[in-house]
């Protein structure tokens, strides 16, 4: 039962980011979207940087723009791939801001993530406080 609890206020929760059902909610979306969207746009203009670095280099797996995209997006997820890392000195380079990103992401993430909850967390304690 207890478990069920837990699981029915956290898919509340969801769904309440989904609708911004409240102020903190809408925060917590817009964050999530705006994260979502500069990926998108860094994983596309990185995709095109290291195709255009990498295509021309002997012994490369990146090229066409497919497996250039295939590669800048497991970087970006931090999951690597099956593809070898970039020979020219500029996609070394482009591989090293990615990770930098991709980390400084995850540190976003996790910090907008952090404030939802103790937001809410007050929130909830001040909806619970007796008058």
């Amino acid at each position: 039962m207890y478990l069920l609890g837990v699981l029915r206020g956290a898919a509340g929760e969801v769904r309440d980011v989904l609708r911004a059902g409240t102020p903190t909610h809408s925060r917590l979306r817009d964050r999530l979207v705006a994260i979502g969207l500069a990926t998108v746009g860094f994983d596309v203009v990185c995709a095109a940087l290291a195709f255009l670095f990498e295509h021309d280099q002997k012994q490369t797996q990146i090229e066409s723009l497919g497996s250039a995209l295939f590669w800048t997006t497991t970087q970006l997820l931090t999951v690597s791939s099956s593809i070898q890392n970039p020979i020219s000195f500029l996609g070394r380079v482009l591989d090293v801001v990615m990770e930098i990103y991709a980390i400084t992401i995850i540190g976003a993430l996790a910090g907008a993530l952090g404030a939802f909850l103790i937001k809410r967390g007050e929130e909830l304690d001040e909806a619970t406080k007796p008058t």
